[in-house]
């Protein structure tokens, strides 16, 4: 028995075989349970947006759907108000494990959001309720605090992964997304597994559905297209950034005016729904996937993007819950959709490379969103939204919607002292 022990630890590929058992048996049951969970999200979503587009007059009582999500927090869940970013707190400095009820408290808010009209995503959403079912098992199964990181990337992965159907993404966007610049290597198969596994089961119910869009024109790759699709990373990068900023300006505005949380939702709720009765039409509330479709496919107004990022920024500052990355997709198809006035590549191609783009800058994921832009568009245009993408990144500067990123290797290395610090930190440097 010695001996044969002996000989089965002498090679490194037994340690890999266990890691491997160990993992496969973990990330299938986060994926399960998140996969189902993101399912089921998906399902009420879908019916909470076709209620108020049939009853549009519900968006009259946005401030009281906002005075139930600002109480819910205040007294139930003031431990994780911080949504995505107390999941990455917790990564880079571990304190306690994430309460299963961040899970219920963002369902039940982002559903709210989107009954009575407020402009959120889905995003943020699932991944917290990946985070908090993933950390779960922290506790179950005693991990350590090495494990335990690999645990958060994978819960991220899962809800990621079920929300929009990429798994590719949703694994890389999971690895990348806690660290700028760096990412966890020993984490990269926990990561695919998870959102492999929950990808599966959140379709496998077939009570929901993933949209598909479509880059029906993709020109040739010349020196010209090259120097087009450097142009548009750049304004792409620029509108993220002003998003990261804006969502920030009115956090902090609410925050400053009105020091009792459960109030500001309803202050905001009051200006939204009013703003949204005087426009007459409720194109820029919710996920806006109509108008995110229509983007790839006929002329849009110049100014779409610009309403759906003060919506969005106002509504998710006030203290709405749900996720950015949707409205984020709005933002960059739509923004696509009109650069064709001044840059000569086909809308849809212009469309595609904002959708993911502005998304890659207000995150500071540009490899996770060149993979998803594949997943969703092709590999025809995948050098296009890989140039978008990178050069996005880089013009959004040490900014985004995750204030407690954490930087590991600067955009610059004019930046370089900026290492280890988060974006938090910087922006109060700033100040």
């Amino acid at each position: 028995m010695t001996i044969l022990k002996k000989f089965f630890l002498s090679f490194q590929q037994s340690f890999s075989f266990l890691f491997l058992l160990k993992w496969t048996f973990i990330c299938l049951l986060i994926g399960a349970f998140t996969g189902s969970a993101s399912a089921v999200f998906l399902w009420t979503l879908e019916w909470a947006t076709a209620y108020r587009e049939n009853n549009v007059w519900i968006i009259a009582l946005l401030p009281i759907g906002g005075l139930f999500i600002g109480l819910s927090y205040h007294y139930f869940g003031e431990h994780v108000v911080k949504g995505n970013n107390l999941l990455i707190e917790e990564y880079h400095t571990p304190k306690k494990i994430i309460p299963f009820k961040m899970a219920p408290l963002v369902f039940i808010g982002t559903i709210l959001t989107h009954l009575f009209g407020g402009s959120a995503g889905r995003e943020g959403t699932a991944v917290q309720i990946g985070g908090a079912i993933a950390d779960q098992f922290t506790k179950i199964f005693k991990l350590s605090n090495l494990d335990r990181k690999i645990i958060l990337i994978s819960g991220i992965s899962a809800g990621f992964s079920a929300v929009f159907g990429t798994p590719l993404a949703g694994a890389i966007f999971a690895l990348e997304v806690l660290l700028i610049g760096r990412i966890k290597f020993d984490a990269i198969l926990p990561s695919f597994l998870a959102a492999v596994f929950a990808n599966y089961f959140c379709t496998v119910w077939q009570i929901s559905h993933h949209t598909h869009y479509t880059i029906s024109t993709v020109t040739e790759l010349t020196p010209i297209t090259v120097f087009w699709s450097l142009l548009a990373g750049i304004i792409f990068g620029l509108v993220s950034l002003l998003f990261s900023k804006s969502t920030h300006l009115w956090e902090n505005l609410f925050k400053k005016q009105i020091s009792y949380p459960p109030l500001r939702p309803v202050v905001g709720g009051v200006v939204l729904a009013i703003v949204v009765y005087l426009m007459g039409t409720t194109k820029y509330i919710g996920l806006g996937i109509p108008t995110i479709v229509d983007a790839f496919n006929i002329d849009l107004n110049s100014y779409d993007f610009f309403l759906k990022l003060v919506l969005t920024s106002f509504t998710l500052g006030a203290g709405f819950k749900g996720g950015e990355v949707t409205p984020l997709f709005f933002i960059g198809a739509t923004l696509g959709n009109v650069l064709i006035w001044f840059i000569p590549l086909p809308m849809p191609l212009l469309a595609g490379m904002g959708f993911v783009a502005v998304f890659a800058g207000a995150t500071n994921t540009p490899i996770a969103c060149t993979i998803m832009g594949i997943e969703l568009f092709g590999i025809e245009s995948g050098v296009f939204i890989a140039l978008a993408c990178t050069t996005s990144y880089l013009f959004s500067g040490h900014s985004g919607i995750y204030t407690a990123q954490v930087i590991g290797s600067p955009k610059q290395l004019f930046f370089k002292n900026d290492i280890g610090k988060t974006l938090h930190a910087l922006r109060r440097k700033i100040k």
